[in-house]
């Protein structure tokens, strides 16, 4: 299972930590998997490859979040419990990345190192609940098109093909039924993690419910503007700036 969930395009058997990258609605896992290259060799990159696509286009859709979150824990419990770890989300990922920290800690009393999220609202935030009844799934698909477009992070020439932009649409549909499913009560527990939390958002996207994040963690949280929009985090300025940072969060953890 390992091959199927996981892109590792730098391995790094001998690195101290794992940074686990969970990819965004529709999103594979190229680009987050080559962040391995920006790294020294005390890091090793991981990124999630979700069912539907890439080497996986055969592989059902995860119906909900917590066959998803089951699938990840499943085949990285292993990994995850021979040395320190941290996960980077983005967007979707973020909420993705956050339940399966939620599953570790409270069946394994694992937790990550750090936790990286990037581009979306705290999940204990109000902010979350009117993005849970959006009418996504059932949207046509012009108009999910349009929504992919706007928010930016898609080569022109892949939005030219017809077979790429119906498997994208249908993906992306897919991945946010997944994120309408995910449910988190903070009542219902108590401060689920004691590592640290660092918020990352794009300038000019819109504005995320970030403050609430620092409810999850007894850990420090800090937060960080970057120029640019929803995909800022493809820039390599910003690339740079994120895998340094990263690098030096993970250097703090004493790892």
């Amino acid at each position: 299972g390992m091959e199927k969930l996981i892109a590792c395009a730098y391995k790094r058997p001998n690195a101290l930590c794992r940074l686990i990258c969970f990819p965004w609605a529709g999103g594979g896992t190229f680009k987050l998997a080559q962040w391995g290259r920006l790294f020294n060799d005390s890091v090793e990159v991981y990124c999630v490859r979700f069912p539907g696509r890439e080497t996986r286009l055969k592989d059902p859709y995860a119906k909900d979040m917590t066959s998803m979150v089951n699938e990840i824990t499943n085949v990285l419990l292993k990994d995850l419990k021979e040395k320190p770890f941290a996960f980077f989300g983005h967007s979707f990922g973020s909420y993705t990345s956050f339940a399966v920290a939620v599953h570790l800690k409270e069946k394994y009393r694992l937790e990550p190192a750090h936790l990286f999220v990037s581009g979306a609202h705290a999940p204990n935030s109000e902010q979350v609940l009117p993005l849970k009844t959006l009418p996504i799934y059932d949207a046509e698909d012009e108009e999910i098109l349009a929504h992919i477009k706007a928010l930016g992070g898609i080569s022109s020439e892949l939005l030219q093909n017809e077979h790429h932009t119906k498997l994208l649409v249908r993906t992306f549909k897919e991945d946010a039924r997944v994120f309408q499913t995910f449910s988190f009560e903070k009542a219902k527990m108590d401060i689920p993690f004691s590592c640290d939390i660092t918020c990352f958002n794009g300038s000019d996207d819109k504005s995320y419910d970030l403050k609430a994040w620092q409810e999850l963690t007894s850990g420090d949280t800090s937060f960080y503007e970057l120029p640019g929009g929803h995909f800022y985090l493809l820039e390599p300025s910003n690339e740079i700036f994120l895998t340094k940072h990263i690098t030096k969060c993970l250097e703090n953890a004493g790892l």
